[in-house]
């Protein structure tokens, strides 16, 4: 007896996904509420689980395929099989064998059963396979089920680049380095990045305003206080959590920089949810920080975190991309020095953080080597004046210069 597996409800306002990974293969035992499927949808990666204990049936759709609600897309059969079916010999070749025949010999593994998990590499993982020149077949795969990671390429990568490099043939110095393509169908999520940051400008009057930080404070305090900040409430103190507090003295001073239109209507909130944009293995997703001006430093830093793990795990649910009345972006962490960031529909501001740089500034009419960073406030023209943006801009710099602002509410 079998039972069909069908897609779960995806979300509010969400009707369709792509089947972005098979995680069971027909023939594979299954265990109850077990991960069969991933499916890929415009936000987040979602699993589909096993109804109940057994064996991997059919797979009735493709990887990259699309699928609705509620749409068959596997079965799953009783038993506790641990092997992919095999179809059955014709009878006439049965009858034809020898019965004192020796037992065959244990099949040779094919190229592809070799290669273990690289049938369900990821595309993040295939990329890096290419950019790295690595057989997947000679990785070990650390992930659930030992499936290969990035992080295994890379590995791998690394160990080869350490081992002596083998001799090359003059024939094939001759012919060049082998050139490959490889063409990549994009994710659902990338596609709805592609289309929400091309709808920002074309709907939007993005404007950037620009101002530098002086980071010499808040580096100060946070390596004063980060041993017993740590000890007391068991996450690192960042930076990041400054500049939330820092943006909800901005935002609450300037509605407008918290605010959003909806048609000929503008939408004021008086709460402070900051998206906060984090790099995922599909791409950048922004899970939102909610009620940022009533959270403590601790708590911003500990949502921020989990939002970081699980975005790495693919964990992430729509609950958390949902709402946002801010975003705050750190391209710094790539090492970038300036930005103009798109804004996130439909709020209507954000901030870009870049890398801290010593620089030599004049403080009291003298040259002296600080540690600066730019930022950058990408805004919507049409709601927020310049005069707005730019005095938002200088409280956010003026906090973190002086992070007893934040203390007092200056």
């Amino acid at each position: 007896m079998s039972t069909e597996v069908k897609v779960p409800t995806l979300g509010e306002s969400v009707s369709e996904a792509t089947i972005g990974q098979w995680l069971k293969q027909p023939g594979e035992p299954v265990a109850a509420d077990e991960p069969i499927a991933s499916l890929e949808t415009d936000k987040v990666a979602i699993d589909v689980n096993a109804p109940h204990a057994g064996v991997m049936g059919q797979q009735l759709v493709k990887e990259g395929d699309t699928v609705t609600v509620g749409a068959l897309i596997a079965t799953i059969e009783e038993g506790t099989g641990a092997v992919a079916p095999k179809a059955a010999a014709p009878k006439a070749a049965v009858a034809a064998s020898a019965p004192t025949a020796a037992p065959a010999s244990a099949p040779v593994p094919t190229a592809e059963e070799a290669s273990g998990a690289a049938a369900v590499l990821s595309p993040a993982v295939r990329r890096a396979v290419l950019e790295h020149g690595i057989d997947p077949a000679s990785i070990k795969g650390t992930g659930k089920d030992g499936r290969i990671t990035k992080d295994d390429v890379v590995a791998a990568a690394q160990a080869k680049a350490a081992s002596p490099a083998p001799a090359i043939s003059t024939a094939a110095t001759a012919s060049g380095p082998e050139r490959r393509e490889e063409r990549v169908k994009m994710t659902r999520l990338r596609q709805t990045i592609a289309k929400r940051l091309k709808s920002a400008q074309e709907t939007a009057a993005l404007l950037t305003t620009f101002n530098d930080v002086d980071m010499s404070a808040v580096i100060e305090a946070r390596e004063k206080y980060k041993d017993v900040f740590a000890k007391k409430h068991g996450i690192k103190l960042g930076f990041m959590s400054f500049f939330a507090k820092a943006s909800v003295l901005a935002l609450k001073d300037i509605p407008a920089v918290n605010a959003q239109i909806d048609g000929d209507e503008i939408v004021y909130h008086d709460y402070v949810d900051i998206s906060i944009a984090v790099s995922a293995p599909n791409g950048l997703v922004v899970p939102v920080v909610r009620d940022c001006d009533k959270l403590s430093f601790a708590g911003i830093e500990k949502a921020i975190a989990d939002f970081g793990a699980r975005a790495k795990d693919g964990t992430l649910t729509m609950e958390d991309m949902k709402g946002g009345t801010f975003t705050i972006s750190n391209g710094g962490i790539f090492g970038g020095l300036m930005s103009t960031p798109i804004i996130n529909p439909p709020q209507s501001a954000v901030l870009g953080l870049h890398r801290i740089e010593e620089r030599a500034v004049v403080r009291d009419g003298q040259i002296v080597i600080r540690p600066m960073m730019y930022l950058a406030l990408s805004y919507d023209h049409r709601l927020i004046d310049g005069r707005e943006a730019v005095t938002a801009l200088k409280t956010i710099k003026e906090a973190i210069e002086d992070p007893t602002r934040l203390l007092i509410d200056l």
